[in-house]
This record gives structure tokens, C-alpha cells and sequence, in this order.
């Protein structure tokens, strides 16, 4: 394996504790908690946090596509074997799309067992639609299953970063990267100005990170002061089981992945757990990808192997959507009383396949998915989304939190599959242990990106590393030497 741990005797204890008050994850807890109170004891007031919670994600937002362009680009141009980078994305790709399948086959079996739809006996020709929930249809019914793929090339190079279209950031990274590599020598000094404006980019993340609870509590004293919990009473059955569907999936399907790789789900979870609390708060997953590349590089798994699995499986590898959508669309089946064979469900599944990768990174994309299949389909009618659209916003957690640990698993998967994983080196990071930087790694902190503690020596960086005489590469050799720091890691 490429990535063997050298660390000491220190490696081996306990990362220094932090007193709690410091750490990020407890402050958007709380923040979740207090905005959950307003929500509900004032409406009024949650609502008109909203633009707190909007302006918070959009500010994250507007670093994410910069962020994943620099990664793959930085990961491609460095690599001396541009076939080892093709094989990872066809490796990634085929297992984002057995995941998917696995995860919709979950939504079909517990929505067969327990038919909660079954006695609705809605009349999708009486069902009143709403403004904002209209939108979404029309935009489903115009989704086409191959529009994924057509869409993938961007009309301009800048649009992609204007509208935070992420399959298609990834499409120009994967060219430039590929160029970039092609220029061998003459390319170095591009090379090295993208991976210092790498560290830049996780540096004003850093600075975001700080006002992570503030948008937590505005986002969800929005939620709950605009949906309230009547909805959670009503149909709080649904919700139910999608919870605990989502929940037994990670834990079996995710969890014997895991197993396999001699990791355990747990602890990767405890160590991902200011990601979580940001993607509760927020009902997105966007704003923890940065975090989550950062961890799983510092875990072990090489950085063009996170570069590229980790952007990609936020438009591919979407195992709690997947859920949704298969229980979601048998469940306004049942409620309409349209009778699906088993032929006709795994005709569904296979629909859901391509009109879920068709709504990749649209607002809303859930529904349109949802939709776009619903119409594909014909029998079931697609106004029955209506019966779900009030408890959708209870549900866009859960589907961000296992979008996110499916993600995770899947990029240490594929690293195991490329013989690149340090499961070692992993399984301490995971569980807490102080481990040396990977050299590859720069001193903007772990930390800084995901908790207000800037001197944390939770990732064991307690000071700038010396740069040894092998790293002092010309520019010459700076894309090429793979074992030199990057440039953004040298003292300034």
C-alpha cells in the first residue's frame, strides 16, 4: 500500500481533549435546539430567520464549486498515471449505482410490508396543488432521464461557478486537470498556484465555519415556524418508517461495507460529527463537503482519490434520496389506489435509476426526481406528491445525513478497491488517536474547518512542519515528485 502510517509512540494516544464549549458541534446543536424552540413557541418570529439559515448555506455554497474544482484539478495534475484516475471514476461510478439500487430496494420492501398508504383513497383529480409545489411538477414533467447526461457539458466555462452546478465543475476540473498533467514541466507553476489557492479557499472556509450555529438556528426556526408539527402528527408514520428505513440501511448495508474494510461505522460517524450537526441544521449536505474531503484525506485516503469520489458522489451516490424515492412513489401509489405489479416496481426502480441523476444539484431535486418518474411512469399520478409535499422538509434531513455517510463509506471503499486505503491509519483517526499530518497535508487545520478551536490538536498538527530537504522541489519537478509537500503547506 501507498499510504503507511510512520507516525511514533504518539501515535498510538488519545488526541488531547477539548473542553466542550470550544467545540463546533455542541454550538449548532444548541443553536438547532434554541431555533427549534422559536420555531415552535413563535412562528412568526422563526419565520423571518429564514434569510439568517439562506444566507449562511449560500455562503458556503459559494466556496463549494471553487473547492471541488481546485481538489480534482490539484489531484489529477499530480498524478504520474492518468489511467489509475479513469479506472477510480468507473470504479466509483459502479458503485454509486449498486448502492443506489440497494438503497431503493430498501424503500420498496418497507413500503410493501407496511403499505401506509393503503386506506388514503386520495383523488389525485381533487388534489389542489400549490404555487411553489406546481414549479417543481412542471419542472419534473419536463425532466428528461437523459438530460443528466447532455447537461454534463456547460454552455460557458464560467456558468457552472455561477450557478453551483457541480457535474459540470466537475467535467471542466477533469479536463484542466487532464491538460494540465499533459504539460508536464511547463505546467508546474499553474500546478503550484492552484494548490496554494487550495489552502486560500479551506482558509475562508475556515472563517465561514465560525458563524455555522448562527445560520443552523436561522434555518431551522424557519422550518419549524413555516411547517410547524401538525404535519409530523398527521403523517408522522411515514416519516417514521423512512427514518427507520434510512437507519437500517446504514447500519446493515453501510455498516457490513465498513465491516469489510475493518472499519467500523461508528466511530467514522463520532468522528464526522460536526458535519452532522451542520447538515441537521442546515437540511443540506453541500456545506459539509469541504469538511468531509479534509477528514478522509487526513484518514489515509489519497487526495485524488477524495478529490474525485467525494464531489462526484454528491451527484451520483445518493442513497438517501434513493429511499425517499422509492417510498415516496409507492406510498402515493398505494394512496391513489394504483395497484403496481412486481414487474411494475422494478420497472420503477429502473425509471428512478436515471430521473434521479437527471435532477443532480437543482433545487428541489427531490421532487422534480420524484416527478420526472411519476410521469415517465404514467400510472401513478403525479399530483399524489402533493400528500408528501407538507412533510417533506422533516424528511430533507435525513436524506442529507445518509447522502453524506454514503458518500464517506463510498470513498474509503474505493480506495480500499485501488489498494490505496491506509484502513490502519483510518481505524485510529476514527477512533480519536493522535496521528501524524499525511504529507500531503497543509497546516490549515482540520480543525479550522470544522471547529472554532483554532489551537485543537485534535488532528495532531501542533505546529508548521519543517520542510525537509527532499521536499525542496524546483518548480521544475513540483507536478511530478510525488513525494513532495505542496506548495500551500510551506511557512509563509
Amino acid at each position: 500500500m501507498d499510504n503507511i502510517t510512520t507516525a511514533g509512540a504518539s501515535a498510538s494516544t488519545p488526541a488531547r481533549k477539548t473542553p466542550l464549549y470550544r467545540q463546533l458541534y455542541f454550538w449548532v446543536l444548541t443553536a438547532i435546539v434554541i431555533g427549534i424552540l422559536v420555531g415552535w413557541l413563535a412562528p412568526s418570529v422563526g419565520i423571518a430567520m429564514e434569510p439568517i439559515g439562506t444566507t449562511f448555506v449560500d455562503a458556503m455554497k459559494m466556496l463549494i464549486g471553487p473547492i471541488v474544482f481546485l481538489t480534482i484539478v490539484g489531484g489529477i495534475a499530480s498524478v504520474a498515471d492518468l489511467k489509475k484516475v479513469g479506472m477510480t471514476g468507473l470504479k466509483a461510478l459502479t458503485y454509486f449505482q449498486v448502492g443506489t439500487i440497494l438503497a431503493m430496494i430498501f424503500g420498496l420492501v418497507a413500503i410493501n410490508i407496511f403499505r401506509l398508504g393503503d386506506g388514503v383513497n386520495a383523488d389525485a383529480d381533487s388534489i389542489e396543488t400549490s404555487e411553489s409545489a406546481a414549479k417543481l411538477i412542471d419542472a419534473g414533467a419536463n425532466q428528461e432521464w437523459w438530460q443528466f447526461l447532455t447537461k454534463v457539458i456547460p454552455e460557458s466555462m464560467v456558468a457552472p461557478f455561477a450557478e453551483g452546478n457541480i457535474l459540470q465543475i466537475i467535467f471542466i476540473a477533469v479536463i484542466f486537470g487532464i491538460a494540465l498533467n499533459a504539460m508536464g514541466k511547463v505546467g508546474a507553476p499553474v500546478l503550484d498556484g492552484v494548490q496554494r489557492l487550495t489552502g486560500v479557499m479551506f482558509k475562508i472556509l475556515s472563517f465561514i465555519m465560525k458563524a455555522a450555529p448562527i445560520g443552523a438556528f436561522g434555518a431551522m426556526a424557519y422550518a419549524v415556524g413555516k411547517f410547524g408539527v401538525s404535519s409530523l402528527t398527521s403523517m408522522g408514520g411515514l416519516i417514521a418508517l423512512f427514518y427507520i428505513t434510512s437507519i437500517l440501511f446504514v447500519v446493515i448495508v453501510l455498516g457490513s461495507i465498513m465491516l469489510f474494510l475493518k472499519l467500523n461505522i461508528f466511530t467514522m460517524i463520532r468522528h464526522l460529527k460536526e458535519e452532522y450537526m451542520l447538515i441537521l441544521g442546515t437540511s443540506t449536505a453541500e456545506p459539509a463537503l469541504p469538511g468531509l474531503m479534509r477528514k478522509l484525506e487526513h484518514a489515509g485516503v489519497k487526495k485524488e482519490t477524495v478529490g474525485l469520489v467525494v464531489p462526484t458522489g454528491y451527484s451520483f451516490n445518493l442513497d438517501g434520496a434513493a429511499i425517499y424515492l422509492s417510498l415516496a412513489a409507492l406510498y402515493i401509489a398505494q394512496a391513489t389506489n394504483t395497484d403496481l405489479t412486481l414487474g411494475e416496481q422494478l420497472g420503477l426502480l429502473a425509471v428512478m435509476l436515471l430521473t434521479s441523476k437527471g435532477a443532480a444539484g437543482v433545487a428541489g431535486g427531490g421532487f422534480i426526481a420524484l416527478t420526472a418518474t411519476l410521469t415517465t411512469i404514467g400510472t401513478i399520478p403525479a399530483a399524489g406528491i402533493m400528500l408528501i409535499f407538507g412533510i417533506d422538509k422533516f424528511m430533507s434531513e435525513c436524506r442529507a445525513l445518509v447522502n453524506f455517510t454514503g458518500n464517506a463509506v463510498a470513498t474509503l471503499f474505493i480506495a480500499w478497491w485501488d489498494r490505496t486505503l491506509d484502513a490502519d491509519r483510518a481505524r485510529r483517526v476514527f477512533a480519536g488517536e493522535t496521528v501524524e499530518p499525511m504529507p500531503s497535508e497543509d497546516p490549515i487545520h482540520l480543525n479550522e474547518v470544522t471547529d472554532i478551536d483554532d489551537d485543537l490538536a485534535e488532528y495532531g498538527h501542533h505546529a508548521p512542519r519543517e520542510t525537509s530537504p527532499k521536499h525542496d522541489a524546483t518548480a521544475a519537478d513540483a507536478g511530478h515528485s510525488r513525494g513532495r509537500t505542496p506548495a500551500y503547506s510551506e511557512t509563509v
